[in-house]
């Protein structure tokens, strides 16, 4: 899921939806519904820049267009620094501020309205705002009992055994369980009515601060399975590496990985023992600046390769760097990113490096994506709407969609809707996986769905 620096509603509000009586998609009577923002102190500043993403996001008619953009920075202005050079490490130019290195390319901006374009039009259709999908819902689905905060990701062993990520808790996002560690939940695809499952955690790990969002598997050649799993313990970015134990379901921890290029991490994909590519989903790690970094689609995030000896950027130029996964044959890289609202392809080298083949786009905000074991499609959670999620309303909820790409390598790729609710049943899906003719439909803060195919 994309971080969206953003609150929810005041107390008041979100004290009136918990107290409805049994809507759809509220949490349990008498849990309180948070979001996950920061303590940042600045509350007339934070409410400035909160205000003005939001005015951002409402419709604007045809005779605002014309609106003169004296209040944004002019080319003569010092706080302006035309884009064009190749894109690299950032320069970032704001008022007491400087950050080193090459800025993104583009064309200069030269008139009144191409600002306006810039700062006004883009945030809204970067977040599908008002955008309504019509219902496409299998007829044989349910909602998992004990998936109350969250399934945010999702993957499969060949055996059918799944494990899904939950409680997540990052800034700006609902949360239905603010005070409570997140989890790792096993579910047996092979069962007639599965069930889900805690895994018990070793000791020696905080489990109090455990936080978890993307995940990845990987079995080595004595069959021994390892989770790995992206953490944000304080709201800082980690990858932990668990041993699963199955007989005893229960996960021991091994190690915690932090290297200068992992922040930010939003997914992971395990390619070896000790091998893997993550995507970072901000450049920015401060509130207000990921917040001036979203509003400007600055397109500085990356992809990351990670092993004991080696770490580098293997792929950037990302709005917004989300899901990643890997092909059936282990050849191309898929990546998602969700605010540009497409999937990036890319052929992997010997030496993990990584080189665009085409981009697919969706037109949908795309978040977590998993690969078909049986056809090598490709299918990902989406966001319709992300307004909905950047200001949460339980009278109103973020609804969820899941696409299906077929025939990825092809010239023309065919994707198809295989669900889509308004968030009556389901809210803010950020993954699909399917196991033999089952499907299982994950959220960043609500339930989870599983279906019959």
């Amino acid at each position: 899921m994309f971080f969206i620096p953003s609150v929810v509603g005041t107390a008041s509000d979100i004290h009136k939806s918990t107290r409805s009586a049994n809507r759809p998609g509220l949490p349990p009577k008498g849990q309180e519904m948070r979001p996950c923002a920061p303590n940042l102190g600045e509350g007339r500043v934070k409410a400035l820049c909160l205000g003005y993403l939001r005015g951002l996001l409402r419709p604007v008619s045809r005779d605002q267009c014309s609106v003169s953009s004296s209040v944004l920075p002019s080319r003569n202005s010092k706080f302006w620094a035309p884009n064009s050079a190749p894109r690299g490490p950032p320069t970032l130019q704001l008022p007491g501020l400087s950050l080193g290195g090459e800025s993104r390319s583009s064309e200069p901006r030269t008139s009144s309205v191409s600002h306006r374009r810039t700062a006004v039009f883009r945030p809204r259709q970067r977040t599908n705002a008002f955008r309504k999908v019509e219902p496409v819902e299998p007829q044989n689905c349910r909602l998992i009992e004990g998936l109350e905060n969250g399934s945010e990701d999702i993957d499969i062993l060949p055996s059918g055994l799944a494990f899904i990520s939950s409680g997540l808790k990052y800034p700006g996002l609902p949360s239905f369980a603010p005070d409570e560690p997140g989890q790792i939940f096993l579910m047996d695809m092979n069962e007639q009515n599965p069930k889900v499952q805690a895994l018990n955690i070793s000791d020696g790990f905080d489990k109090a601060s455990f936080n978890p969002h993307g995940i990845s598997t990987f079995i080595d050649e004595d069959h021994t399975v390892y989770l790995y799993v992206v953490n944000h313990p304080h709201m800082k970015s980690t990858v932990e590496k668990f041993k699963f134990e199955e007989q005893q379901r229960s996960l021991v921890h091994l190690k915690t990985i932090k290297h200068e290029l992992l922040k930010s991490v939003n997914d992971i994909v395990v390619l070896g023992p000790e091998q893997f590519y993550a995507t970072r989903d901000h450049y920015f790690t401060n509130f207000f600046l990921v917040l001036f970094e979203m509003i400007m689609d600055l397109h500085w995030t990356y992809a990351v390769f990670y092993s004991p000896r080696e770490v580098k950027v293997v792929a950037k130029g990302f709005s917004s760097a989300n899901g990643i996964t890997v092909s059936l044959d282990k050849k191309y890289i898929y990546i998602a990113d969700v605010t540009a609202q497409n999937i990036h392809v890319l052929k992997k080298h010997e030496n993990w490096d990584l080189t665009q083949v085409k981009v697919i786009h969706l037109g949908t905000l795309v978040d977590n994506l998993t690969v078909d074991p049986d056809t090598g499609d490709i299918w990902a959670g989406c966001h319709p709407d992300g307004k909905k999620l950047l200001i949460y309303n339980p009278e109103d909820p973020p609804g969820s969609e899941v696409l299906r790409i077929q025939d990825v390598l092809s010239e023309k790729p065919k994707i198809s809707t295989e669900y889509a609710n308004n968030g009556s049943v389901l809210q803010g899906s950020t993954v699909a996986s399917v196991y033999h003719g089952k499907l299982l439909i994950g959220t960043v803060f609500h339930k989870a769905l599983y279906c019959l195919l």
